[in-house]
């Protein structure tokens, strides 16, 4: 009776070990594509990812680089101040997007050129992701309005 009880202990806990690791595995697969890892423009330059990556981008739209073209198609190109990525983008720019300005996109590099699927800008005047922030100050191109 007791040698009963104890192989029937081991039994719920190896298959509860196995119901836990089944579980975690099934986490971790299921919340792969939800894990987007930012990459400044020198990185994606000299590193470029697969085109099935998706990741997120940040710096400084580039001075003359903004085209709108037919339709909701805008392309630009952002830079960290070492290299310049050209990017693509089909949908409503927020109100706050233009040359000069720090953005931060999510989507995929394709044949050289960085397909958006979504493009953030700056809040208001004086605020940058600070991403972005930490990717410019690397590259000695941003200095801190804060500081004097």
């Amino acid at each position: 009776m007791r040698g009963l009880k104890k192989q029937r202990r081991i039994q719920i806990i190896v298959l509860a070990m196995v119901f836990l690791t089944a579980s975690v595995a099934l986490i971790i697969y299921a919340s792969q594509d939800s894990f987007n890892f930012f990459r400044p423009p020198a990185e994606v330059a000299s590193n470029p990812p697969p085109p099935h990556e998706v990741f997120r981008i940040g710096g400084l739209v580039e001075e003359g680089s903004l085209v709108r073209g037919q339709g909701e198609t805008i392309t630009f190109a952002v830079t960290d101040g070492a290299a310049s990525i050209p990017v693509s983008y089909t949908g409503i720019l927020p109100d706050l997007f233009g040359e000069g300005e720090g953005m931060v996109g999510t989507g995929r590099l394709i044949d050289g050129t960085f397909e958006a699927t979504e493009i953030l800008a700056r809040h208001d005047e004086t605020y940058m992701p600070a991403e972005v922030i930490e990717a410019l100050q690397e590259q000695g191109v941003y200095v801190d309005p804060n500081e004097s």
